[in-house]
């Protein structure tokens, strides 16, 4: 056996572990591929998961089954045109000189003088529109229950304490 049969086993034993080095480095290419893969697989899931919650809160929050509730308000209201309306300078100073005006009036006013909050009351209530007829017994109801309840609750907390 002389040197070239050492050359050759050394050929063939780096032959080997090349093939061997190239077999590890496609294992490992191939574990990576697999894990890039199931990790794709994943995000995709979470991703419809999301999309799905998205879609339940956005169901939540839809109120077009409280739309058909409501009255439909035909007639342009008085907040539509206060919105409508663009301030600037010629319109801030007519604002401010109705609304001096207007206070002028109510300081110089002999029942406002005489009696602030009465006057003020009194204005209130030739002003605002009168509460419909059902609810006030509704209420008066509902107060009625409420002190039905607290006289319950009293009475029975005072006979626990005592039989304590």
């Amino acid at each position: 056996m002389g040197l070239t049969g050492l050359r050759r086993g050394v050929e063939r034993k780096e032959a080997r572990s090349s093939k061997h080095k190239l077999e590890k480095k496609l294992n490992f290419y191939a574990k990576v591929n697999d894990a890039v893969a199931t990790l794709s697989a994943k995000k995709a899931i979470s991703k419809k998961r999301r999309l799905r919650s998205r879609q339940r809160k956005l169901k939540s929050y839809d109120l077009s089954a409280l739309k058909e509730l409501l009255p439909d308000l035909d007639a342009p209201s008085q907040c539509s045109t206060a919105a409508n309306l663009k301030l600037n300078c010629k319109s801030r100073q007519k604002i401010v000189q109705r609304e001096g005006a207007q206070l002028r009036a109510v300081l110089n006013d002999p029942t406002f003088a005489i009696d602030p909050f009465s006057a003020i009351h009194q204005h209130l209530v030739r002003t605002q529109p009168p509460p419909p007829p059902g609810d006030q017994e509704k209420r008066s109801a509902k107060s009625k229950n409420k002190k039905k309840k607290n006289r319950r609750k009293k009475t029975s907390s005072s006979t626990q304490s005592m039989d304590l």
